[in-house]
């Protein structure tokens, strides 16, 4: 992210308008290596085909914010690494992490992650350091500390279904899991502004917020994300939870949050309601159904969509509602920084 995008990030935050609004994309593996004509697998294993893929990405599209920009990341092993998953790696499709909780008996067995030396993470944190002075050099600059948030952790270590269960189960446990894991993640941020100074940004991304009921996301989710939301003081706190985000939605303020990238299944205007105006949004149109498979037009006709609905088109950077999913062509990207001119 460049200076001059920093600066406009922050005025939107604080509520200046700006014409054409801003767009902003979180771009990751699941795009960047195809897109870039890499596999997926050299993305992750060559640092020099890694950042040759996002100095192509900024370049191609100096009107976009790519947030959180160079994010340096192995898929959803990043995280869970740490903990001792087994990672399984395949030459053209994100990674897996597999489960390593088969009973709530396991949890005793787990230990908080140094991130200074378990799992990917020392590899995630070195990849910037190395590549940190090219990335200025080309007009950037590293902004953000990024992780998986507490239950998106939780369910690729114990299973999606299983910790859902176990959350009305077997609550004791729960709390005691979602607490290590929360710490983690403290120590996680904490480590990568230590290591980049540059960064004054927290992101987290958790889909599993979206599965909750209202009483369990005040138990089970709130309380979690708004320790790791306070554990920087830093000018922007970006959330991203792209299922079904209405549940959060009135607490993120009280957590934290600043920033947030939903579901396109909710409109800006609603988001705008429920938030009361107090969070900027980032979307919204259909990823992959427009932003992906959609033609030009169509991308162009879903732009003047999301502007047109809103009164207000103040705290709105325009986005897809999700990262941006694999093979968006170019010509859509065009399309849609265009029709926002």
């Amino acid at each position: 992210m460049t200076n001059e995008q920093w600066d406009r990030l922050l005025a939107t935050l604080a509520g200046e308008v700006f014409e054409p609004l801003p767009a902003g994309f979180i771009v990751d593996s699941p795009w960047l290596p195809g897109w870039a004509g890499i596999s997926t697998v050299d993305y992750y294993c060559s640092d020099e085909k890694w950042l040759a893929a996002n100095l192509k990405a900024v370049r191609q599209f100096p009107d976009a914010i790519f947030l959180p920009g160079f994010w340096s990341e192995f898929g959803m092993c990043t995280e869970p690494s740490a903990f001792g998953t087994k990672c399984r790696w395949a030459q053209d499709d994100l990674p897996f992490a597999e489960r390593i909780v088969k009973t709530v008996g396991d949890l005793a067995l787990l230990e908080k992650p140094n991130p200074r030396t378990d799992g990917l993470l020392p590899f995630v944190v070195r990849r910037l350091q190395l590549h940190r002075q090219r990335i200025e050099e080309a007009g950037h600059s590293i902004r953000f500390a990024v992780s998986r948030g507490p239950l998106n952790i939780a369910t690729f270590l114990m299973g999606t279904t299983e910790f859902l269960m176990a959350i009305r189960t077997d609550p004791d446990e729960m709390k005691r899991f979602l607490t290590l894991i929360t710490d983690f993640i403290v120590d996680w941020l904490r480590y990568q502004r230590e290591c980049i100074p540059t960064i004054e940004g927290i992101f987290i991304l958790d889909d599993i917020v979206g599965f909750l009921g209202e009483q369990d996301f005040r138990t089970t989710a709130l309380p979690y994300l708004k320790q790791i939301f306070e554990c920087l003081d830093v000018p922007v706190r970006f959330f991203h939870n792209d299922a079904q985000g209405l549940v959060c939605a009135k607490y993120l303020n009280e957590i934290g949050v600043n920033l947030f990238n939903f579901s396109f299944e909710h409109s800006l205007s609603q988001m705008k309601e429920l938030t009361g105006g107090q969070v900027t949004l980032l979307g919204n149109i259909p990823p992959r159904d427009v932003l992906a498979q959609g033609t030009p037009a169509d991308v162009e006709t879903g732009v003047r969509a999301a502007i047109e609905s809103l009164e207000d088109r103040g705290h709105v950077i325009l986005s897809c509602g999700g990262g941006i999913p694999p093979q968006v062509p170019t010509a859509n990207l065009r399309a849609f920084l265009q029709a926002l001119k």
